[in-house]
């Protein structure tokens, strides 16, 4: 899936090439396995390569190479992970990939503000690894181990949102490359401020098109004194839809709530090694004191007993969590197993929660005529769900239906007023509903803004906005 027919990129300047080698050394590569590395995501998008790859290992560093590529008029593509499911780190113009996973520095540890301040290679995991021991964690848990300087472009969320919001709630400061170099910082420590354009928001969600982000600070929680999770059973998706809008309603203050469905749960067992049931589930987990867990977790069983829950299975063993929590963040991988030499097509919406059962309820309804494997799954306690479509990315069929499916999920939602991606971001993959959602004086709106911080384009190009 290519949205952008484009002509091969020019070749880079021998004169940036030198410059790069001797800024960099072997940290610079232009083989061609790098490269092929970071042109590519988990998408079914057609890889494509930019013309070299910079390892970066501090803000100068990537300050340096930025200006090189300012002045040689060369694009400049951020990389992380490379989790990412709609081409966010693909080059269709070429260019120079910089790659943050070396700028993975705790910097800061500030416990009695409940903040850190981070490198942007610093994944979640490894930020929770270095807060053991203080009481505090952080709970933006998009389910890939990703980076948080990605999260922070991509505005990603997760199993936890639901009660801890996204990482738009959640970056407090941020250190950023302007395309010709310049070196920024917005926002502060504190937990509020009134002073000028609230900067750190434009850039957070901005997919590196604006500026690569190379240290950010991001809010801190205290661990729960108690925690407790839960798996639950439905006869159907739209029971199950049911129950956690009911629950939501009622101002049950859950952390997550998740929804998977037949296919999916099938998938988990073969992959995971389980034994759930085959049938639409609810995984449930609840943070607070002893009692608060209690009253809410019986709150929430009552409530899915009204709508044909079975087997409620409690996991409170700090080992069970892990391995059902460790399912949920499988689903991925394990859907992909169903059909060996697949890609997967994902797709999500994120809808007003009022209207999340109508929109799931009609989605399964567009899965039965497209005669494809789908998967079903997603934080519903938030309005978000994705699909996984598997294709053949070779049968223009598969790709077609594939297709179809998502632009009727992604209308469907916009029309009950929500987005046509909730946490994925934009990429290439979902330009053209961008003016659909925001209409095209927003768009308008986002192109001066573009423009005026990066004239030349050259801030992962292609990215984001839909092609004038």
């Amino acid at each position: 899936m290519n949205p952008h027919s484009h002509t091969p990129p020019p070749p880079l300047s021998p004169v940036l090439i030198a410059a790069l080698r001797e800024r960099f050394g072997e940290r610079f590569s232009q083989g061609d396995s790098v490269r092929l590395q970071h042109g590519r995501d988990e998408s079914v998008h057609v890889p494509m390569l930019p013309d070299g790859v910079v390892f970066a290992l501090s803000t100068e560093e990537v300050a340096a190479a930025v200006r090189l590529c300012h002045q040689h008029n060369t694009p400049v593509i951020p990389y992380g992970t490379g989790s990412s499911v709609e081409g966010h780190v693909l080059a269709p113009r070429g260019g120079i990939s910089i790659d943050l996973a070396g700028m993975n520095r705790v910097c800061h540890i500030h416990a009695e503000d409940l903040t850190a301040t981070v490198e942007a290679g610093v994944t979640r995991t490894q930020l929770n690894t270095e807060l053991k021991g203080t009481g505090l964690f952080f709970p933006i848990d998009p389910g890939a181990d990703a980076s948080l300087g990605g999260m922070t472009a991509t505005r990603a969320s997760g199993t936890n949102a639901v009660r801890y919001g996204t990482m738009k709630e959640n970056v407090l400061q941020l250190t950023v490359v302007l395309p010709d170099g310049q070196v920024i910082k917005t926002g502060t420590r504190a937990r509020k401020s009134s002073a000028g354009y609230d900067l750190t928001r434009l850039f957070v969600g901005s997919e590196g098109t604006l500026g690569i982000v190379t240290e950010l600070t991001v809010r801190l929680y205290p661990v729960p004194e108690a925690i407790s999770a839960a798996v639950c059973a439905f006869l159907s998706v739209d029971e199950a839809v049911n129950c956690v809008i009911q629950t939501i309603q009622l101002g049950v203050p859950v952390a997550r709530v998740e929804l998977l469905d037949a296919v999916t749960m099938g998938a988990i067992n073969r992959f995971s090694k389980t034994d759930y049931p085959e049938s639409p589930t609810l995984f449930f987990e609840f943070h607070g004191s002893e009692a608060g867990v209690a009253e809410q977790a019986e709150t929430v069983q009552a409530l899915a007993a009204e709508h044909g829950g079975q087997n409620f299975q409690w996991a409170a063993r700090p080992e069970d969590r892990t391995r059902l929590w460790q399912a949920r963040h499988d689903a991925y991988f394990a859907c992909l197993q169903m059909q060996p030499g697949c890609r997967a097509f994902p797709t999500d919406v994120c809808v007003p929660i009022s209207r999340l059962a109508e929109c799931i309820h009609a989605t399964n309804e567009d899965i039965a005529q497209v005669g494809l494997k789908v998967a079903l799954f997603g934080h519903v306690g938030d309005g978000n769900f994705h699909l996984v479509v598997l294709v053949d990315p070779d049968s223009e069929q598969d790709m077609a239906a594939a297709e179809w499916l998502n632009e009727r999920v992604v209308g469907r939602a916009i029309d009950m007023e929500g987005t046509c991606t909730g946490e994925h971001g934009i990429g290439l993959g979902k330009q053209k509903f961008l003016v659909p959602e925001h209409g095209q004086g927003a768009v308008d709106l986002m192109r001066v803004i573009k423009r005026a911080i990066d004239p030349a384009n050259l801030m992962n190009p292609g990215k984001i906005l839909p092609p004038a």
